[in-house]
């Protein structure tokens, strides 16, 4: 299952006896999902279900970011060119793994080290645990842009924010703020 090139790369994968440790590498864009990343997570994940030495899964992010989210540029390039159908598809497939993390029979662990946005928070809440760190950047930017938070946003987010005044989605919450929150 190591990745040996290309975009795979984006998507590391180390096998340390019964645990595979899942590195998102694209630390200059902040581990920003691309299609591919999304696609090999997909794969990791149901390959990994389906393989009875492993036992745990990792997940972490290279540099200072888990991960910013989804890579925006790279959908609003692929409409350009004509391909206006990838961020249906983009949104399909994270939506995907997304609830395979849900439902997935195997702990998972998420390191939620450094910033931790949108599609990020997607493809790490979902896992049975998550770890934040002093360094821990939470938020849900999506809604600056008049977006509602998917990525089941309105799931987590419910069971430990009171929606009345302000919510999590306009503010940036720090690791400890989301441990009494009871998000991690």
């Amino acid at each position: 299952m190591a990745s040996t090139n290309g975009e795979t790369d984006h998507v590391l994968v180390e096998a340390k006896s019964s645990v595979r440790i899942i590195t998102l590498n694209r630390p200059k864009q902040l581990n920003a999902l691309s299609a591919a990343m999304v696609s090999r997570l997909l794969d990791i994940f149901l390959a990994c279900e389906e393989e009875s030495s492993v036992k745990l899964i990792i997940l972490k992010g290279k540099g200072r970011a888990f991960c910013a989210g989804a890579d925006v540029a790279e959908i609003v390039r692929e409409i350009n060119q004509g391909n206006w159908k990838s961020g249906a598809n983009f949104s399909r497939k994270e939506l995907t793994m997304n609830y395979v993390m849900a439902t997935y029979s195997k702990p998972q662990v998420s390191i939620l080290n450094g910033i931790v946005m949108g599609g990020g928070a997607g493809a790490s809440i979902h896992g049975r645990f998550r770890i934040a760190t002093e360094n821990t950047l939470f938020a849900m930017p999506e809604t600056a842009l008049g977006l509602f938070p998917d990525v089941g946003a309105s799931y987590f987010l419910s069971d430990s924010l009171d929606f009345s005044e302000n919510t999590l989605v306009e503010y940036k919450v720090d690791g400890w703020s989301l441990k009494c929150l009871h998000v991690v």
